[in-house]
């Protein structure tokens, strides 16, 4: 086996910050490509996390960073003794990213330009030419147009470069008055930028990367024909393009060793470690234990469904005539957050909801419900579903992308319970049956077994990816 050197550029990366499921998937796989012995490095900002302020760094290279008429000091700052099980970098930018959040600022686009553009000098400075990097989403989406344009980086054109994208939707589009951030290039090549008149980094990395993933098989097919407005860019780059689905870090999410959760289990000892997690979760949120637990974890967008979520809580309350419990987990679109907080006036005691991104409660959760709710319009792969199987908890999802692909109905055989449309309706008759399914307690302690020993691990998917690095390498 040749031993490959790898580099990941992404926004996020569990632990060092995250958001949602890029950081998990960032952080997993290279882990797994590293453990299968290639040497994996992985590159993200520099930002105000509790992970990097808690840990130690060196720092191996200071210089400026170049955007437009602006010039940013930036140092690359490597971690030390991490045991992440892959080589971490921070890029510095201190008047960029010295900020509590990751994203939700109006000079992003300055940002993750900036960053791209100073990880480039840096490769650069120190003659960096590893086999393959792999961008994640737009936030790194314009390196494979730099990498193989710009005058300064020309040492570097002979690496490919993948682009895998995880959602989409978000795009990084700006404006031709910020052309000027770029370093020198052939201005011929700016067609290479464009798309619907405007320069769009996710099609910049489309049109310009050697090979693009998808995070599930399915997702590569839903976007070819909804792509949000990229769907004509995404079939005439089919052709270097696969579905991969996305596996689970066995080592995190695992309710045996799991050191988050109240009681440690695995499937031997099932019912009895599952009976004192929601024990745990019931009183901590003044729950009945004795009713159904149906909770929802995540981002409150649109695209996860998560408007939904305040009428879907009345309805299904009251059809069970206040005998079931739900649980909401999440933060993100202030007029759903604040419609969520309003069902607490009608239902505080078979309703509450914890606005907010929490690891530890959230791993709680999966230990301790009974259901896990994903109503999504999009959901590229979705991890959700795999945590909850791990964690037995059955997931109730809509058959959309990556979910389409990991969840089997339970009257097909499979182990969860699956609607089609994102509607109050559809999601409210799913719940129907997630409550008559809870009524028949050796079913539903066969079908959560079931699901805690199906593999979603990283081992499949590492090895395809591997696979399509030897390919674009030769």
């Amino acid at each position: 086996m040749k031993v490959l050197e790898i580099i990941h550029i992404s926004a996020e990366c569990y632990p060092v910050a995250k958001v949602g499921g890029l950081a998990d998937v960032v952080g997993a796989i290279a882990k797994y490509q590293f453990n299968a012995g290639h040497n994996v490095s992985v590159v993200v900002p520099c930002y105000e996390t509790k992970f990097i302020k808690e840990n130690e760094f060196e720092t191996i290279h200071w210089s400026q960073v170049k955007l437009g008429h602006f010039n940013f000091p930036f140092s690359v700052l490597k971690g030390i003794n991490h045991n992440l099980g892959f080589n971490l970098y921070l890029i510095t930018i201190p008047e960029l990213f010295d900020r509590g959040e990751i994203y939700g600022y109006k000079d992003d686009i300055e940002r993750f330009l900036s960053f791209q553009i100073a990880t480039l000098d840096w490769f650069v400075a120190h003659n960096l030419l590893p086999d393959v990097v792999h961008c994640h989403d737009h936030h790194s989406a314009v390196i494979p147009f730099m990498m193989q344009q710009a005058f300064d980086y020309e040492k570097l054109r002979p690496v490919p470069t993948v682009l895998t994208v995880h959602n989409a939707l978000y795009q990084g589009q700006f404006g031709f008055d910020k052309l000027h951030y770029f370093p020198s290039y052939d201005l011929s090549k700016t067609p290479l930028l464009e798309w619907s008149g405007c320069i769009n980094s996710l099609a910049v990395g489309l049109k310009c990367a050697r090979a693009i993933t998808t995070v599930s098989p399915n997702y590569l097919n839903e976007i070819n024909y909804n792509g949000y407005g990229l769907e004509m860019l995404f079939n005439q780059v089919r052709y270097k393009s696969r579905g991969i689905l996305n596996g689970i870090d066995n080592d995190v999410w695992n309710p045996k060793i799991d050191p988050l959760i109240a009681t440690n289990y695995d499937v031997d000892d099932f019912e009895v470690g599952k009976q004192k997690n929601k024990e745990k979760l019931c009183k901590l949120f003044n729950f009945n234990v004795e009713y159904p637990l149906i909770s929802f974890v995540g981002r409150l967008y649109e695209e996860k469904g998560a408007d939904l979520l305040s009428e879907v809580a009345r309805k299904a309350i009251s059809t069970n005539n206040n005998k079931i419990n739900i649980l909401i987990l999440g933060s993100g679109n202030k007029v759903i957050e604040d419609s969520l907080k309003l069902v607490l006036n009608d239902f505080s005691s078979n309703y509450n909801l914890s606005i907010e991104f929490n690891e530890k409660l959230a791993h709680q959760i999966y230990a301790g419900s009974d259901f896990i709710l994903m109503p999504s319009r999009m959901e590229s792969c979705g991890l959700n579903q795999m945590y909850a199987y791990r964690y037995g908890a059955i997931p109730v999802v809509r058959r959309t992308g990556g979910l389409k692909d990991t969840v089997v109905d339970i009257s097909e055989n499979g182990f969860g319970i699956c609607h089609d449309h994102a509607t109050v309706d559809d999601v409210c008759d799913a719940i129907q049956r997630a409550c008559e399914l809870y009524k028949e307690k050796e079913k539903i302690k066969v079908i959560a077994k079931s699901g805690m020993v199906l593999n979603h691990s990283w081992e499949k998917a590492y090895q395809e990816y591997l696979e399509m690095y030897n390919l674009i390498i030769k």
